[in-house]
């Protein structure tokens, strides 16, 4: 089933012609739950990844013995989704954190985790180097890496008709920092949106004329910021969302302003922005059908993946919000 993003509830460039200066497009992703295969975009889906190329780890120094049991994630969805019985509700209440790959030293190599793949055909918008067609997203599921102690994010394009022979067995890490690292498998529905700067990010001329229009009184009224700037949910491309630290400078290495790449969203509409709800899932939208995916990154917030628009060997930036 597609999904439609429906038009937003006041066209706001006919209220401020000059903010057409300060749109883009992005591609909504729609993740839904379903069964993937590595020829198809998904998330938590099998990669199409070849048999005679090594599986990427994670080298990084940090504690990977002590966590969540990658088997008991999955097994805990799996009986809650069916409805456990009393025997399997005393099984998930034995699941517990703890030192369960304790042969494992802070410097042994673990497999990472496959995240998401998307092949340019399904995602509009999306343009990889060195001609690829095929993004693949791994993650080490632990709060360990970088400055900022995140998730530690690794890119691989290539170009799909060069994987003769698919690996069947892929691997992951037995023991997982946190279980919203772990995806559950999704399809992907992509859709182009328009979407606009986020407000504080617009020159003040623009942020006075909003505040002007805005209807601060009526805490039902439409709100640029929620209805009008940027969708919630997974999405390639845009612009970036600053709810928690308010704007930063995202920049390369190499001095160059690094571009968002995508954004790992925990849910794909909330209270605030229920504007954003597919017409195709209105009927659901008040159960969980807004958390396929599993993934909660930060608390119920946004992972942003920024890469250099010079060079996408340069190392990517990965930001919470």
């Amino acid at each position: 089933m597609t999904r439609t993003t429906p038009e937003r509830p006041v066209d706001i460039e006919q209220v401020i012609p000059e903010l057409s200066e300060y749109r883009q497009v992005s591609t909504r992703l729609h993740p839904r739950r379903g069964t993937p295969t590595a020829e198809e975009s998904s998330v938590g889906g099998p990669f199409l990844w070849p048999t005679d190329e090594p599986w990427p780890q994670c080298t990084e120094s940090h504690k990977k013995r002590f966590g969540e049991r990658l088997s008991e994630v999955r097994q805990t969805r799996e009986l809650l989704a069916a409805g456990p019985t009393e025997e399997e509700y005393e099984l998930l209440r034995s699941f517990r954190r703890g030192k369960h790959a304790p042969w494992l030293t802070d410097t042994d190599p673990i497999p990472l985790m496959p995240v998401a793949q998307f092949y340019t055909r399904d995602v509009p918008g999306l343009a990889l180097p060195d001609d690829a067609d095929l993004l693949q997203v791994f993650w080490c599921p632990f709060n360990a890496h970088g400055q900022e102690r995140n998730v530690g994010v690794h890119l691989f394009w290539r170009r799909a008709a060069e994987v003769t022979e698919l690996l069947m067995d892929q691997p992951g890490p037995v023991v997982v920092g946190r279980a919203g690292y772990v995806p559950d498998p999704c399809v992907l529905h992509p859709e182009q949106v328009r979407e606009h700067q986020w407000g504080h990010l617009l020159p003040f001329p623009l942020r006075a004329r909003l505040d002007e229009w805005e209807d601060w009184d009526d805490e039902d009224a439409v709100s640029y910021q929620f209805d009008l700037s940027i969708p919630p949910g997974w999405k390639v491309g845009g612009f970036a969302a600053w709810p928690v630290t308010g704007p930063q400078d995202v920049v390369c290495q190499c001095g160059q302003s690094m571009n968002l790449l995508l954004t790992v969203d925990s849910r794909e509409w909330d209270r605030g922005t229920r504007s954003w709800v597919p017409i195709e899932d209105r009927d659901v939208a008040d159960t969980e059908a807004n958390t396929p995916t599993s993934i909660v990154v930060g608390r119920n917030g946004r992972l942003m993946i920024f890469v250099c628009p010079a060079d996408w060997s340069h190392a990517q930036r990965v930001v919470l919000q």
